[in-house]
């Protein structure tokens, strides 16, 4: 591939199958290849990476074909036991440049993409010695917020992944779920379902920061505000997973306000954010916003998508900022008190200090040494609720900033991502031996 820019998603022919796949069971792989990584598209990494076309399953239950591109520390041995991170990417857009898949790649160009600001996030999981998969949650469709269909793709990413001879994995090996604000809520959805759909995966732990709660609320919120394009570019998101509201749309919105979501479906999120700013859909609406969102089809729909019907087989943690300007924390302590009632494990973080988009990073060294204490099969503690000034000033934390530091240098370098910062055992020689016993 070289320098050379990638194909777009909706351009590419690997992202298409041609088999049928009623048959065939989730989690197969369809297609394969070797990928090169770079850091904005620019920066080439030294990460080995691959990309699997594997089979999975949309909103109605239809067979449909996915992509994960999956990853190993530079250089591993694929012999070495490693547990596997499934990263959900906070993706938060619909146009194709965004998918992690393509923005991720040497060559990309996705300017303003969210997955292209969070691959240091991923190589700090390939610098802890593990492996990761990245799925298109979103689908081929581009379907954000929609519901359930995050789950099922990240799951049976994970299955592709576990079967990908060239990462050295099996079917016991440890899997840890992990997202931010849309890649969050992509991790609940996958953390509810894993039991009844993928009950073989050994799951030992989820981390969902700031995963939006009820993303309803979020758009009434955030409608009219600075980051009016996360409302615009969600509605035109569920047009596209939830055909039956279109009609409801046409009849409710202006011609000028339809057009706005179309050019939406084409931009990537920053420049989204900076065009729609301030764009309020109650100026558009015929009969005014609230007319609109209480029709019996579109309620329907939102009540859908908001997570928290089931409760997470896994233990969970949950971080978010009490003064967060995207996501509102009453928004995830509702969240965090539906999983409870229904008898989830949950230690939730609620931050004082941070706002949304620094506690993805601010946060990052405690949420994956948390997923490190899992994959070690440390005790989860009592699960309860938090308020601190910063997950960021933790002892444990402080010393992990520095390294993160380092190991953004050596991205920037282009110098090779293995596994220089490892603690502790790949798989905690505990955890192996009951699987013997097991066995």
């Amino acid at each position: 591939m070289g320098t050379s820019e990638p194909l777009l998603p909706d351009r590419d022919p690997f992202y298409r199958s041609t088999a049928a796949l009623g048959g065939i069971e989730p989690g197969t792989i369809l297609r394969t290849r070797a990928v090169k990584l770079a850091l904005f598209g620019v920066v080439p990494q030294r990460i080995s990476a691959w990309q699997l076309l594997y089979r999975s399953t949309d909103l109605r239950g239809r067979p449909e074909a996915a992509v994960t591109t999956v990853l190993l520390p530079w250089g591993a041995d694929p012999a070495v036991p490693r547990p596997l991170l499934s990263f959900q990417c906070a993706i938060d857009a619909i146009a194709p440049m965004c998918f992690p898949s393509y923005a991720l790649r040497q060559g990309a160009r996705a300017w303003g993409a969210i997955p292209q600001l969070e691959l240091p996030l991923i190589a700090s999981a390939l610098a802890r010695g593990w492996a990761v998969s990245v799925p298109d949650h979103e689908g081929p469709g581009g379907h954000f917020g929609a519901a359930r269909e995050p789950g099922y793709r990240a799951l049976d990413g994970i299955r592709a992944a576990l079967r990908f001879p060239v990462l050295g994995l099996s079917a016991d090996t440890p899997v840890g779920l992990w997202g931010y604000s849309g890649g969050g809520l992509a991790t609940t959805w996958a953390a509810e379902l894993a039991a009844d759909y993928a009950p073989e995966l050994d799951i030992v732990g989820a981390v969902a920061g700031s995963p939006v709660g009820d993303p309803a609320n979020a758009f009434v919120r955030l409608n009219g505000s600075p980051f009016a394009g996360f409302a615009m570019v969600f509605t035109a998101a569920l047009r596209r997973a939830y055909p039956q509201l279109e009609q409801t749309l046409r009849e409710h919105l202006s011609d000028e306000y339809l057009a706005l979501l179309a050019r939406a479906e084409h931009t990537a999120t920053f420049p989204l954010l900076a065009r729609f700013a301030g764009r309020d859909a109650d100026r558009h609406a015929r009969a005014g916003l609230a007319a609109m969102l209480n029709e019996p089809e579109l309620r329907a729909v939102l009540d859908e998508i908001r997570p928290g019907a089931q409760a997470p087989a896994m233990p969970m943690l949950i971080v978010q900022a009490i003064n967060d300007e995207v996501i509102a924390v009453a928004d995830i302590d509702a969240q965090v008190e539906r999983y409870r009632r229904r008898g989830a494990h949950v230690h939730y973080v609620r931050d004082r200090l941070s706002m949304h988009l620094p506690l993805q990073f601010l946060g990052a060294p405690a949420m994956i040494d948390w997923l490190a204490d899992r994959f070690d099969d440390l005790p989860t503690g009592v699960p309860g609720t938090q308020t601190i000034w910063s997950v960021a000033l933790s002892a444990r934390a402080r010393p992990r900033h520095a390294e993160f530091a380092a190991l953004l240098a050596r991205m920037l370098g282009s110098r090779p991502i293995g596994a220089r910062y490892q603690r502790g055992p790949q798989i905690p020689q505990a955890r192996r031996l009951r699987r013997v016993e097991a066995g």
